[in-house]
């Protein structure tokens, strides 16, 4: 019977405590794409960043024309990182040898 008794009572202790347990949360983030446009042959010199309006730049300190105004792919890496977004990815096109290339930089900032 005391048997019985302390297996009951440590079965309901387990039960109640697991289901307290969290899970693990789901971190989210904000996503932005720079559209930076190069000289072809002008060893990658900027010719222009391009920024379309985003969901994610409401409600943060940065803004298109501050991105737009930059002149050096360094000098957007160093003011994103600043304004705290990770850089994620960055992926060229080239239509032809002497076309501009174009780049699109992703950065990423947690919510």
């Amino acid at each position: 019977m005391n048997y019985l008794f302390t297996s009951v009572l440590l079965i309901a202790a387990l039960f109640f405590t697991s289901a307290e347990m969290m899970s693990q949360e789901i971190k989210k983030y904000d996503y932005l794409e720079v559209i930076v446009i190069q000289k072809a042959n002008n060893s990658g010199k900027i010719k222009r960043i391009k920024v379309q309006e985003q969901e994610s730049l409401e409600g943060k300190t940065i803004t298109i024309d501050d991105i737009e105004d930059i002149e050096g792919t360094a000098a957007l890496l160093n003011y994103m990182n600043a304004a705290n977004w990770e850089f994620v990815d960055r992926q060229s096109v080239v239509s032809e040898e002497n076309d501009p290339v174009w780049m699109s930089y992703i950065f990423r900032k947690g919510k």
